[in-house]
């Protein structure tokens, strides 16, 4: 099986910054191969400190738990069935959009992970990422 090399998380990340440049956001983008384990981070000029462990923590927990963190936000919320998922982990664990799986062949390969506007706006550049990395 392929793994996310730094070539193809500079082509993401390269992705990820066009979108964002192009609704105005400052933002910050990681890329983590299957393992979780951080391949690049990208910080765009003025993007939120805060959102360089906020984009790596999305990117792990997507391929941690191998899905989209946007497809967590309604598990996570008081009295649904995985409330508190976000407390473990070591507090990795991001239950709001943005961090994305990389497939591929339909085998995840690694994660992208966005931080730095709204969670709608993060979803926005990370899939545009995916879109990028499928080119």
């Amino acid at each position: 099986m392929e793994k996310i090399n730094l070539e193809m998380a500079k082509q993401v990340i390269d992705g990820a910054e066009r979108e964002a440049s192009k609704i105005g956001v400052q933002m910050v983008i990681s890329a983590v191969d299957d393992g979780g384990n951080l391949v690049a981070t990208h910080r765009m000029d003025d993007a939120w400190l805060a959102s360089v462990d906020i984009a790596q923590n999305k990117a792990w927990t997507s391929v941690a738990l191998k899905m989209s963190t946007a497809d967590l936000e309604e598990a996570t919320v008081p009295t649904a069935e995985l409330w508190g998922l976000n407390t473990t982990n070591q507090g990795k664990i991001v239950v709001f959009g943005g961090g994305i799986p990389l497939k591929i062949d339909g085998k995840i390969v690694g994660a992208v992970g966005v931080s730095g506007g709204a969670v709608p706006q993060d979803v926005q550049v990370a899939e545009a990422a995916v879109e990028h990395f499928k080119i």
